[in-house]
């Protein structure tokens, strides 16, 4: 399943490689590093879980395992932010 990011109400930049969030209803602030931001430049576009574990893994050298339990902690912080659509 493509997942994306929530476009409505949500500003973010992108600063070095990382991500600063804002969800302009809640007036909640992310941020993300450098892992993180790699995710939610890829979400942003629409990706899988496994094509982000799979980014990830390849950018930073770990193992698929690890890159993908980093992937579904970064969701389940996004999805408990209700910032994902998918």
């Amino acid at each position: 399943m493509t997942l994306k990011l929530r476009q409505e109400g949500v500003a973010w930049t992108d600063v070095d490689g990382e991500i600063v969030a804002l969800d302009e209803a809640t007036a909640e602030y992310l941020a993300a590093n450098e892992a993180g931001g790699l995710l939610w430049r890829a979400l942003a576009k629409g990706a899988t879980r496994d094509d982000l574990a799979a980014r990830l893994a390849a950018e930073f050298g770990i193992d698929h395992e690890r890159a993908g339990a980093d992937t579904d902690a970064f969701l389940a912080e996004l999805r408990a932010r209700d910032l994902l659509e998918g």
